[in-house]
């Protein structure tokens, strides 16, 4: 029987429009198509998980408004339980994406309704926090709502999965809460206050947050892959050779399918290699949450 996935954290409707290259500040440019659809990373993330086989629980926070609406219905279709939905008096968060002919992406997200999260909220949640075996977060809510998660789940003993994206400041207290630290090189760099430009400094800037108390990292590298980091030692996953389309919801992928193989019993090794094959493909495809592969397409590859 698998374990337990909560999932606390965003969710937003994403904007995005494909354009030749990034305008530059006061620089208008001619774009290409537009999409609309379901984002933020906590939402991507869950998506993620239950298209991959996860038991996935989401707690979010959306506005009385059609965005709220339609996120809510979208939840359904995904086989999420949306009693864990919680109406804000803020309006729904939207996400402004631009994305040039590399596939690189610029984001700015108008929170809206993620940022209300408290630690009263927080605490109303302890029992799906209680059932659960993995707590899976990132930083587009509150700080004091990420902590309160990350004491309750970790006094319970459960693994607590934070993905640090957005990059923001978060007091040391956090890490010794922390079982999985999931962070890119930049973001590595900010927590660990080191220098992080390849496998041997991200190695060494892991061990710092290691001694702040983070159990184990996997740092994510982009097109060249991941770095795993436990007590014994590091290991290198390299990333599949693709040609990416849109990278937006790439490391929400990565850990939402992490943490359904953790969930499984697969070690944190080859739960990583899960992990690179199901971003592998949701690069190849435009969007966020309607990139995310399903578990038949990673079990083939």
């Amino acid at each position: 029987m698998n374990g337990k996935i909560l999932v606390i954290g965003s969710t937003n409707t994403d904007m995005t429009a494909f354009c030749g290259k990034m305008p530059a500040p006061g620089e208008t440019v001619l774009g290409n198509d537009f999409v609309m659809g379901p984002g933020g990373k906590g939402a991507n993330q869950a998506v993620a998980a239950k298209r991959l086989g996860g038991d996935v629980k989401f707690i979010c926070k959306v506005g009385d408004d059609i965005f709220g609406e339609n996120t809510i219905r979208h939840f359904r279709e995904e086989g999420l339980d949306p009693a864990g939905v919680m109406i804000s008096s803020r309006p729904s968060g939207v996400a402004l994406i631009t994305v040039d002919e590399s596939a690189e992406n610029c984001i700015v997200v108008a929170s809206g309704a993620n940022n209300d999260y408290t630690e009263e909220d927080i605490r109303s949640c302890k029992d799906a926090i209680d059932e659960c075996d993995i707590l899976l977060m990132q930083l587009e809510i509150p700080v004091p709502a990420v902590l309160e998660a990350a004491k309750l789940a970790h006094e319970a003993g459960k693994t607590v999965v934070l993905n640090p994206a957005p990059a923001i400041d978060l007091p040391d207290e956090i890490f010794r809460h922390i079982s999985l630290f999931i962070p890119n090189q930049h973001e590595l760099a900010k927590y660990s206050g080191m220098p992080v430009n390849g496998e041997e400094t991200a190695a060494e800037a892991a061990k710092a947050m290691m001694s702040k108390g983070v159990g184990r990292l996997i740092v994510t590298m982009g097109s060249k892959g991941s770095l795993v980091c436990q007590e014994d030692g590091t290991a290198f996953v390299p990333a599949h050779k693709v040609k990416a389309v849109d990278t937006t919801g790439a490391g929400d992928c990565y850990c939402g399918a992490l943490c359904v193989a953790l969930s499984e019993g697969k070690d944190l090794m080859d739960a990583a290699a899960f992990a690179t094959k199901a971003a592998a493909l949701a690069v190849q495809r435009a969007g966020a949450q309607v990139a995310m592969p399903y578990r038949e397409e990673v079990s083939d590859k």
